[in-house]
């Protein structure tokens, strides 16, 4: 069936990491339906796991097509038309060339023990604290932000700056559009200044890499550098931030499977896999792809022209992909999830994602016995007003002086 008129979305109000229960009927009746995100023209809206692979896969879906278009989107302010999520290849291959080799996998392995340093010096922080402590604040958000500025070559004395740059660009309510824009100004403005200095004094960063390969070999232009620049600091720390403290309430929540990690510190990195599949990082739904031609998809004809957006959730909780999709299993078999996305847009950063939340995990439960709720689950305050969901502050305790 298909509705008459297109839907509201998100469905409905989005609590903690709830996943509505509507996904599960759609996949069912109605796999590819017609919504209206908070703003923007009506897409479709895909649910189901295979259907979503072939949105993000196939090259008949553009994301270049939404430039000029008033695209379905969840927050108010539009992609800018220079960012790498808003070209296709070959454009878009070309800025991914640029800085894919500092993200395979045997590189950011070589980071794992630096990243190491890093948690145990925030843990070892928290001890000498003592109890509670915030794990968004104390643990969460400082870890991948400072491997991402030691990466990239950003002072990480700045983050707090970033941080509310970062939330603006991810507002969907929690920012104006004026603030966004502003906010929007003034990390360009950042960005153009360290890309001033690397000119002047170029060092073993990223950022001087990207200096490099504009300067010494055109391969991209000003503004292609600064927005490549600006998703890297973003994206580079933000959603590992949130899926820290999201995966250790999940845990919380999920005592069996809590214990087994604790008994075996080695199922983590199959854990971390499964909780990426599990836990749902956002309540929206993806960038909008259009259509190039017309394209059977869920039993429907997409036409030429229409934008399509995805639902990344209930990809990963399809019935007829994984057994029991509402239940946490670390010995899970079956496909692998689609939480980094797929197709040419695949995040970049997921080897680099994998690794930190592996060694959060592994530190948090090995240092800090008897890891818990500090106080009630209730008591955790959540994100409101951003495209990411997860915890604000959540107080934990643990064991011991």
């Amino acid at each position: 069936m298909t509705t008459a008129e297109p839907r509201t979305f998100p469905f409905g109000q989005v609590e903690r990491l709830e996943v509505d229960p509507l996904f599960s009927r759609l996949r069912q009746e109605e796999p590819l339906c017609r919504v209206r995100l908070p703003y923007g023209e009506p897409a479709w809206l895909a649910t189901r796991y295979e259907d979503v692979k072939v949105v993000l896969g196939d090259p008949r879906f553009s994301r270049a097509a939404a430039i000029g278009r008033d695209e379905p989107r969840m927050r108010p302010h539009r992609s800018r038309p220079d960012t790498i999520l808003s070209f296709d290849p070959p454009e878009h291959s070309r800025l991914r060339r640029l800085v894919s080799k500092a993200f395979t996998v045997r590189r950011i392995e070589l980071l794992r023990p630096r990243t190491q340093e890093i948690a145990d010096e925030l843990v070892g922080t928290m001890l000498v604290k003592g109890a509670p402590a915030d794990l968004v604040e104390d643990f969460g958000l400082p870890l991948p932000i400072t491997v991402i500025c030691e990466l990239l070559g950003v002072p990480v004395e700045d983050r707090v700056d970033f941080r509310t740059w970062s939330d603006a660009l991810l507002s969907t309510t929690r920012f104006t559009l004026d603030e966004v824009t502003r906010c929007m100004g003034l990390l360009r403005e950042y960005m153009a200044g360290l890309i001033a200095e690397r000119r002047q004094a170029p060092k073993d960063d990223l950022l001087s890499a990207l200096v490099a390969a504009r300067d010494n070999e055109e391969r991209l232009s000003e503004e292609e550098m600064l927005s490549l620049a600006e998703a890297l600091l973003v994206a580079g720390h933000e959603t590992t931030a949130t899926q820290i403290p999201n995966f250790v309430y999940t845990l919380f929540t999920h005592p069996e499977q809590l214990a087994a990690l604790r008994a075996d510190l080695d199922l983590i990195p199959r854990a971390v896999e499964e909780l990426m599949r599990f836990v749902p990082l956002g309540g929206g739904a993806s960038i909008a792809r259009y259509a190039l031609e017309d394209v059977e998809l869920g039993g429907v004809t997409v036409r030429a022209g229409q934008a399509v957006v995805v639902s990344l959730v209930s990809a990963n909780r399809d019935e007829s992909v994984y057994t029991n999709p509402g239940e946490l299993e670390f010995d899970r078999q079956q496909a692998s999830h689609v939480g980094f996305g797929h197709g040419a847009h695949h995040c970049l950063g997921a080897p680099l994602a994998r690794m930190e939340l592996q060694v959060a995990l592994r530190t948090l439960l090995a240092r800090l016995p008897g890891l818990r709720f500090a106080g009630h689950e209730d008591d955790v305050v959540w994100k409101t007003g951003l495209s990411t969901r997860g915890p604000e502050h959540m107080l934990v305790t643990w064991d011991g002086p």
